[in-house]
């Protein structure tokens, strides 16, 4: 008998042999690709994953799990299972040099900002990243100028990649069922940063004041940061008006302002 979730470590499992063989095929693994899984909880994703893959790391915190783990794959070459937190491990140990790999992970929902953080630093040796996280927040990371969900974090992303949301997942996919639907998103890393900055820091620096009270107009949130003349000189520029908000801005029009 394979041990109860615990909550401790957020744990939801995936049901269903369908879903899982639809999660796979999302992720296009080719028979040359390394592939990175988090969370491989009971190895539903697991043992798919390895028919595709070439090698396949897969790293579990909970000790029951991984002992499990190891044994389903004793003998399996293709395949280590790494009984290790994601947050604390060197992932440059399972990054190959001159190789990107690709990232696969069922997360705990309240971990999902660092999990993508720690990725996105490791971005140039990653191809794409296919991650389950809570609907909303698939929906914040992958909004467009304009969206409502649009803010500081669909910006952040979109600097390392591009996000896409390959599918809804019912909560009743998972066990225990969580109180909110999820969603399959992918993270397509940019080969080179899509806009040219002068200093990095001060680019998301920006867009975490410019986005800080989403109420607010940019010339309230930046006050404090950039003279008012340069922000009213930068909107009549850009067309935007004297009344616009961070959400108006695309990912260039904060790198323009930034090189100011």
């Amino acid at each position: 008998m394979l041990p109860k979730p615990k909550k401790s470590l957020g744990q939801n499992f995936l049901v269903g042999a369908n879903l899982n063989k639809k999660i796979v095929e999302a992720c296009r693994i080719k028979n040359d690709e390394t592939v990175i899984e988090i969370g491989p909880g009971k190895g539903a994703l697991t043992g798919l994953i390895a028919e595709k893959a070439k090698y396949t790391y897969a790293v579990e915190i909970d000790k029951e799990l991984s002992e499990r783990l190891c044994m389903n794959f004793i003998g399996n070459t293709k395949v280590k299972i790494i009984l290790a937190d994601f947050l604390n491990i060197d992932l440059n140990r399972y990054l190959p040099c001159g190789v990107k790999t690709k990232i696969i992970g069922n997360i705990p929902y309240y971990i999902t900002t660092p999990i993508i953080e720690k990725l996105l630093k490791h971005s140039e040796r990653i191809s794409w990243v296919y991650l389950t996280v809570q609907k909303e927040y698939a929906r914040r990371i992958c909004a467009e100028p304009g969206c409502k969900e649009y803010g500081s974090l669909s910006c952040f992303v979109r600097y390392y990649a591009k996000p896409k949301i390959e599918f809804y997942i019912k909560s009743g996919s998972f066990y225990p069922k969580p109180k909110v639907d999820s969603a399959l998103i992918s993270l397509q890393m940019h080969s080179k940063p899509p806009v040219e900055l002068k200093d990095r820091e001060r680019f998301f620096a920006l867009i975490r004041s410019a986005f800080a009270q989403k109420r607010k107009t940019l010339k309230n949130n930046l006050k404090s940061v950039l003279p008012q003349q340069t922000i009213c000189s930068f909107l009549e520029k850009t067309g935007l008006g004297p009344k616009a908000r961070a959400e108006e801005l695309s990912l260039q029009n904060f790198a323009d302002l930034a090189n100011l």
